[in-house]
């Protein structure tokens, strides 16, 4: 089953919402952290994108779709990218495909 939680920091209430499971197509959603414009975003890797195109196999060489640096990482999954504190699940989620 695939889903967007919602997460939010608990020290500056940055919100982002989190891909888990993999999509119809088969592709399966990576959270980036950018240290230049401090977001978490989402990037599709695998599935039958990256059949055809085989740079979207993997982050390395991608971008930040937010401001397009190139110093990407795959998000902890708690760590605020602008504070530092904690991220939690608020408890909302919605289905994605």
């Amino acid at each position: 089953m695939a889903k967007v939680v919602k997460y939010r920091c608990e020290g500056c209430g940055y919100e982002a919402d989190v891909y888990e499971g993999r999509g119809f197509m088969g592709q399966h959603i990576v959270m980036v952290s950018c240290p230049d414009c401090h977001n978490i975003e989402p990037l599709v890797v695998g599935g039958v994108i990256a059949d055809s195109a085989p740079s979207f196999s993997s982050i390395v060489g991608r971008l930040c779709l937010k401001c397009g640096s190139n110093r990407i990482e795959e998000w902890n999954g708690k760590t605020c990218p602008r504070c530092g504190k904690r991220m939690l699940p608020t408890g909302d989620s919605k289905f994605w495909t």
